[in-house]
């Protein structure tokens, strides 16, 4: 299939550059055409997908000293007319084929389209002009105004719609079946419609009855005709054909009967019509109130937010929409009230409830100074902030985004899937008619029989259950994960994660706290405590290290008055010296009492005990002597060791990652439960830990929270990122935890699996219904003495096994972590 792609290269200088690019491009197996412009720097090639793809051309530019710049975009189409897996791959296929697009994924349960592609190349228009020629409609998103609120008000209505159909259909159904079958049972009928006497009206009343019900259901036929003609069928031909063959063989019986072969009374198919269609129907109407369901997790989201806010302009408080809150803005937040953006206290305290948020539910006391997101629920107090964030920065908005964007993403899994759903409908049709064929002219049957056979087969085949099976699942695990304050960025980290057998957590600010805090106080001459701590505090202000803050924080804990000082300097990698009434204190490690040749022989066991617990030492000394120990020590979260010992019962291995010396290190550890531990780390060597890991065939999980954290966190398989973290950490991240309760990972772990479970099962179940229902519709049992499947039956067959797997998906919803 021929392509074309304009990729802009960076690095040429003239004209010897772009005829470089030219020819190496050129060269390239599969290229059919290639030209280089030096103005605008592009580089404008055609070629054969077959024999090469986007990734060997950037590669061969590379190689010959110059770059690609990637200038893609990515878009969310809304797509409409969709009916089964078989429409899904058929969109995919289309717009796949097109020029510039490098990646799009059609999702069945969530109706959407995401892709990526070169706007130098191609359009947005151009997009919805080729699903439209696929036979269906899509939507840009972001043109859409209240797209979300839109598309959830269309799903309502779609399935009113749905039960109206339902209704219509069966009220002219029911007196069907009645008519044609009920004196099969010897239900009494009517002398003027009974078979035998009138056997004219028997047969027209049921074309009456029929032609409303074709009416009602007349989409099946338009959509899955449209279809047939593209050579793109779907779920909806099946229906179409099946439905088609028994009407028009049976007004072929009622036009025999007319002319006088009562005989062809008995073998109308007019109720096998209008019941397949009213049965399917009715599982259309199941299927979209599953599928609102599974996608309830972002309603919920959306439904959060506040739609007012009490904002203080000139002076004066007034009440406005949400959405004209600006950055700057004051708002005023009263007790009950939800916040409506994201801000920080300037007035006033409150405990406010983040649980909708980061799945935390113990409220969090707020002070001055503190930030507040969107959608959290003020508690107690009341207080002013001032907006940081809104409209579509907001907390809240970024989490409905990553949400909408995993559950609109594929799974590995759902490959499978989409490959056998393909080729899927074209099978069944070639089955329906074979077999059809093959009793007829060798099982010695009427023909009537072999259109029986021919429709079952068209009918119970059903490529919904497999096209749902994988992404409903995904769209419930992800939501669910929302709920417990964990954002899975796709549905492959989802599939992925539940198979991580070693995970590597960064030590400060994931396992600790990150915030260094004065643990001892240790005296040594005729000061106090008080005293030492005062001294210390009085220099380390004018320091910026963080232990000399957690010295200044913890006097200011105890309401210490801070002493003049004279002659501070600061000695980098060392400490500090100042003079405090004319005489000269030296505050800091081993390495300053060394130079200064102070004598630390005699505190040799002290210092060696505080090392063991994860303690850091800061002498204050004299020109003469140590006169005291101020020990800091960054403390570990309450959930840490309940969490590592929660993966360690998982059977995963628990590695520690740290630029602390090893003596501390190894402390922490054995106060969390971590047998593996790397120390002294240089931050730029984390990814290269995370690699020498995965070198030794693991599966790694990294867990981390900063700057420094981010190249770890996109070399592990999965990078879980804890959501109080850097911007940087959580982008790098596939997983982020919103609060920094450890116990989350082992949560997304957990999820991960009951996930992949339902996955496998809902395709377990696609699979062996068609296995199954296939051959018994071609007449596999009759041939040894068993039943004929009525067409009818096939229909409500087909029916429930997309429902089954819809439901058997909302299993999930009753997840709940382990530990």
């Amino acid at each position: 299939m021929e392509k074309r792609i304009i990729l802009p290269v960076e690095g040429m200088s003239c004209a010897s550059c772009s005829s470089t690019v030219e020819k190496v491009v050129s060269k390239l197996s599969g290229v059919k055409k290639a030209s280089v412009n030096l103005a605008t720097e592009k580089l404008d090639v055609t070629y054969d997908t077959d024999f090469l793809k986007e990734e060997d051309i950037a590669k061969a530019v590379k190689d010959a000293g110059y770059g690609i710049v990637e200038q893609y975009v990515s878009a969310t189409f809304d797509i409409e007319g969709m009916s089964c897996a078989s429409c899904s791959s058929t969109v995919e296929k289309a717009v796949s084929k097109m020029d510039g697009v490098k990646e799009v994924s059609v999702n069945l349960a969530t109706e959407s389209m995401t892709l990526l592609f070169n706007s130098a190349v191609t359009s947005k228009e151009d997009i919805i002009n080729v699903v439209s020629d696929a036979g269906y409609s899509a939507t840009d998103r972001e043109v859409e105004k209240g797209s979300t609120e839109t598309k959830e008000d269309n799903k309502e209505k779609h399935i009113k719609v749905m039960w109206k159909r339902f209704i219509s259909s069966a009220i002219f159904t029911v007196p069907l079946l009645y008519i044609s079958m009920g004196h099969m049972v010897g239900l009494p009928l009517l002398t003027v419609i009974d078979p035998i006497h009138s056997p004219v009206a028997f047969a027209l009343i049921q074309l009456v009855l029929t032609i409303p019900v074709i009416a009602i259901g007349w989409s099946f036929f338009t959509v899955g005709f449209k279809a047939l003609v593209k050579r793109h069928p779907n779920m909806d031909s099946l229906v179409a054909l099946g439905t088609s063959a028994a009407t028009l063989y049976s007004i072929y019986g009622t036009i025999q009967v007319i002319l006088g072969d009562s005989s062809f009374a008995m073998n109308l198919y007019y109720e096998s019509a209008a019941t397949i269609l009213t049965l399917i129907t009715l599982g259309k109407y199941f299927e979209a109130v599953s599928k609102g369901k599974t996608s309830e997790a972002i309603k919920t989201l959306i439904n959060l937010a506040p739609k007012t806010a009490s904002v203080i302009r000139d002076d004066v408080e007034v009440s406005i929409p949400v959405e004209e809150v600006v950055l700057g803005d004051v708002l005023i937040v009263r007790p009950g009230e939800k916040i409506p953006v994201d801000g920080e206290i300037i007035s006033g305290n409150s405990a406010v409830d983040e649980s909708m948020i980061t799945g935390e539910s113990i409220p969090v006391e707020k002070k001055v100074g503190d930030n507040v997101v969107s959608a959290s629920l003020n508690k107690t107090g009341s207080f002013k902030f001032r907006a940081t964030r809104v409209g579509q920065d907001t907390t809240l908005s970024q989490i409905i985004k990553l949400v909408e964007e995993a559950q609109g993403s594929k799974a590995p899994i759902a490959q499978l899937a989409d490959k056998v759903s393909g080729v899927f409908v074209p099978i069944v049709i070639v089955l329906a008619i074979v077999s059809g064929l093959l009793w007829y002219f060798l099982g010695q049957e009427s023909w009537i029989f072999a259109l029986t056979i021919t429709i079952s087969v068209l009918v119970i085949a059903c490529p919904c259950a497999l096209g749902l099976a994988t992404p409903t699942a995904i769209m419930v695990g992800t939501g669910k994960g929302a709920e417990n304050g964990i954002l899975i960025k796709s549905g492959e980290a989802l599939e992925i994660a539940h198979q991580l057998d070693t995970i590597v957590f960064d030590k400060t600010g994931t396992i600790t706290e990150g915030k260094p805090v004065v643990t001892d106080v240790l005296v040594f001459d005729e000061l106090s405590e008080h005293d030492i701590l005062q001294l210390t505090a009085s220099a380390e202000v004018h320091s910026e290290h963080p232990l000399g803050q957690a010295i200044v924080e913890k006097a200011k804990e105890m309401a210490i008055d801070l002493l003049s000082i004279s002659d501070f300097l600061a000695i980098p990698g060392q400490g500090l010296t100042v003079s405090v009434e004319g005489i000269s204190y030296f505050i800091g490690n081993k390495r300053l009492m060394t130079e200064q040749k102070i004598n630390l022989d005699d505190k040799k066991e002290t210092v060696n005990r505080l090392a063991q617990e994860g303690k850091t030492p800061m002498y204050v000394a004299t020109k003469q002597k140590v006169i005291g120990i101020v020990a800091v020590a960054d403390p570990i979260k309450p959930s840490s060791i309940k969490a590592i010992t929660t993966l360690k019962k998982l059977g995963k291995q628990v590695v520690m990652l740290t630029g602390d010396n090893e003596l501390t290190a190894e402390a922490i550890a054995s106060q969390v439960g971590i047998d593996t531990v790397v120390s002294e780390v240089l931050p730029e060597d984390k990814a290269n830990q995370v690699a020498r890991l995965q070198k030794q065939g693991k599966k790694v999980g990294m867990v981390g929270d900063g700057i420094n954290d981010a190249p770890a966190l996109a070399q592990a398989d999965i990078g879980l990122a804890i959501g109080n973290g850097t911007d940087v950490a959580i982008e790098s991240a596939d997983v982020v935890l919103m609060n920094d309760d450890l116990k989350s990972v082992a949560t997304a772990i957990e999820l991960s699996d009951a996930t992949m479970r339902n996955i496998k099962e809902n395709l377990f179940w696609a699979f062996g219904y068609n296995i199954l229902g296939i051959p018994v519709a071609m007449g596999v049992l009759h041939l040894f003495g068993g039943p004929l499947l009525n067409p009818m039956i096939a229909g409500a067959a087909m029916s429930f096994s997309s429902v089954s797997v819809l439901l058997n998906a909302l299993r999930l919803k009753r997840f709940k972590p382990k530990q």
